[in-house]
């Protein structure tokens, strides 16, 4: 039976493709090395020159702004599920010369449940990232945070509309793994000195947040084999 869910998403990748003039793999290859490594575009540019390929720094960021987002949902769709006990946190990155606050957590083995961009730090944004969190692996049994004020009402207001019953910790000591895990995305975001707007920023960093999961092996493989973080990439345009 057709899954129209995955025709979809192939039928969205298609239409993006179909606009550009450059082979597949080169757009995959640029793409990839911007989300995977602390890279400027004007880099990728001179990385391609060297290989016989001419392209415009402008140009991979927009293939990375008009493939990033259909590659991201093929990811989500093969993602494995993660454990019950979540950390969560939320990081600093800069937009337009102003911070924002990227939401996330891991779970006890360090393996990504979600994440998400937004303007501000306090309980809707909080509220938001958990209720997004959880339509994608379901309520978990424990959500570990810091002293935070705007988390702690957020796990408490979700609990209280959902009827559900999630323990809430309050440690930083075992909320580091989650704090250390975001210096994976700062290290790629740092060589791009900032975005120029939250729009743009959302879509990059779901493209450096799934290129990290795919490095933690959070991926189902087709046919189970056994491929490299650049194959798994490469196949979610497949």
């Amino acid at each position: 039976m057709l899954d129209f869910r995955k025709s979809s998403i192939i039928g969205a990748l298609l239409k993006v493709l179909i606009r550009f003039h450059y082979p597949l793999e080169v757009m995959l290859t640029c793409v990839r090395w911007y989300v995977a490594y602390p890279l400027s575009l004007r880099h990728i540019e001179e990385m391609m020159q060297e290989r016989g390929v001419v392209v415009d720094h402008a140009t991979v960021h927009r293939w990375a702004i008009k493939m990033v987002p259909v590659l991201a949902a093929v990811f989500r769709r093969r993602k494995h599920p993660v454990g019950k006990s979540w950390r969560m946190d939320e990081t600093y990155i800069k937009v337009a010369g102003e911070w924002k606050y990227l939401y996330r957590a891991v779970d006890r083995q360090g393996d990504t449940v979600d994440f998400l961009l937004t303007a501000k730090r306090d309980m809707a944004a909080a509220r938001r990232f958990l209720e997004r969190a959880i339509n994608l692996h379901d309520v978990p049994e424990k959500i570990t945070i810091d002293k935070s004020g705007a988390n702690t009402a957020a796990i408490e207001s979700v609990k209280a509309d959902a009827c559900v019953d999630i323990l809430m910790r309050q440690c930083k000591y075992l909320n580091n793994i989650v704090e250390q895990d975001h210096r994976a995305v700062k290290r790629v975001t740092r060589p791009m000195l900032g975005f120029k707007s939250f729009w743009s920023a959302r879509i990059i960093i779901a493209g450096i947040e799934t290129m990290h999961m795919i490095r933690k092996w959070q991926m189902d493989c087709p046919a189970g084999q056994p491929m490299s973080a650049a194959q798994q990439f490469y196949s979610l345009a497949v």
